[in-house]
């Protein structure tokens, strides 16, 4: 299998996630499916059959993120420098509308766009991918061609 790549802080929330999800969701669970189950009959007991799909999702989430963290390439961004590549920190200007945005591009797993985390693999960080401070980037989003000037590239 290929490596996934993602930073620190990445890496950090999926495992305390797992810990979590280890440590307090799996025997709060289990406490309520004993309970559930002392309730009496199993076939007409919808606190047992709700407790047992949170069971179920608990269990493949566990699976899920062990199997990320496993093949996890934890890079360093601070240990970076030169054009745009995975980990930086870019701040781009819409050149139509001079709306500033600044985003980090991030592995596919910890990427969210609302927290400024962008995906590698997104069309946006693709076309950033090698640029450098004042290069212009054409992107074809769902509302047409954009274009976009980088103004700063840090890596953090």
């Amino acid at each position: 299998m290929d490596k996934i790549p993602m930073t620190r802080r990445g890496f950090e929330v999926l495992d305390a996630e797992l810990r979590h999800l280890k440590t307090v969701d799996r025997p709060a669970i289990i406490k309520d499916i004993a309970e559930a189950r002392a309730h009496g009959d199993l076939s007409e007991n919808a606190e047992y059959h709700a407790a047992r799909e949170k069971q179920g999702f608990i269990e493949g989430r566990i699976k899920e993120l062990e199997s990320v963290i496993s093949l996890a390439e934890v890079i360093d961004p601070a240990r970076l420098s030169g054009p745009v590549k995975f980990g930086a920190t870019v701040t781009i200007v819409d050149e139509d509308s001079d709306e500033e945005k600044t985003y980090q591009i991030v592995g596919e797993v910890e990427a969210r766009i609302e927290a400024g985390l962008l995906n590698v693999r997104s069309p946006l960080a693709r076309a950033l991918i090698g640029k450098e401070e004042g290069d212009s980037v054409e992107v074809v989003t769902p509302r047409g061609p954009r274009s976009y000037e980088v103004l700063s590239i840090r890596f953090v």
